[in-house]
């Protein structure tokens, strides 16, 4: 069925002299020209090809068929209000789904969330442990990934590309384990490696363990640096990539992806 073209905005002005009985008090509502708004009743007039108005020596009234289709118009009214509001009740929710991957979430997404959830009580998560998953599938408001760039998504980079060397710290006098774990970034030349994994977070588990030395994003490192877990042999040097939280446009523009955004990017 093919739907009736609606010029909402000569309508909206329409209700809004219907109202008040006057032009000038509309155009004050709607901060727009007295003369705005007869144009508007003018062409909406044309398009229904009726009179709304007619003007008397007591002032603005409206006509017969002026009346007619008030009551309707504001009841539509408040269907658009209230299609909007339910609209955006999804944006301005406390509930966040995130795609992060499992070990940066253990070792720094996780408490970061905790401290923002302590000055927003109401938020909840939930969590999707492939940060490559789709947004529109996995109904995602956010991601992390480590990556050399945000891609066709938008994005903001959590701390620059950088990686360190890192080993569990040796007991007594001792030295780092030499052995060398490898997850596919590439080792120092001459390195050869004793452990292969298959990404970051086993690579981070087998170096907390000390089955070796590991080169690691410095921001999934950082915590357990700085509590003694790990120690720094070298570094940190520039890297290629960095974890970026990122979310297409819409799901960017959010009230609540942009209040976890400020808080992450001022950690």
């Amino acid at each position: 069925m093919k739907r009736t073209h609606l010029p909402l905005n000569a309508l909206r002005v329409y209700d809004a002299a219907a109202r008040h009985l006057s032009f000038t008090r509309a155009a004050d509502e709607l901060a727009v020209t007295p003369a705005a708004v007869g144009q508007q009743i003018r062409a909406l007039e044309d398009h229904l090809g009726t009179v709304l108005f007619r003007r008397t020596s007591k002032g603005l009234e409206l006509t017969e068929e002026g009346g007619a289709g008030l009551d309707a118009l504001r009841e539509g009214f408040l269907k658009f209000e209230e299609s909007v509001q339910a609209m955006q009740a999804g944006q301005a929710s406390d509930r966040y789904t995130i795609a992060a991957p499992r070990e940066f979430y253990a070792q720094w997404l996780a408490p970061r969330l905790a401290a923002f959830a302590a000055e927003y009580p109401d938020v909840r998560f939930s969590f999707v442990a492939d940060e490559l998953a789709d947004f529109t599938e996995a109904n995602l408001d956010c991601a992390v990934r480590l990556v050399d760039g945000p891609g066709e998504l938008e994005g903001v980079e959590l701390a620059p590309a950088a990686r360190v060397t890192v080993a569990k710290p040796a007991t007594g006098k001792g030295k780092p384990p030499e052995r060398w774990i490898d997850w596919g970034v590439g080792l120092p030349e001459g390195a050869e490696p004793h452990v292969a994994v298959s990404n970051a977070g086993q690579a981070l588990s087998s170096a907390l363990a000390g089955l070796g030395r590991a080169v690691l994003p410095e921001l999934l490192v950082k915590d357990a640096i700085e509590d003694g877990r790990l120690e720094v042999l070298e570094g940190p040097e520039p890297g290629r990539r960095a974890y970026w939280l990122v979310a297409p446009l819409p799901q960017w523009r959010t009230r609540k992806v942009k209040n976890l955004v400020d808080f992450l990017k001022a950690e």
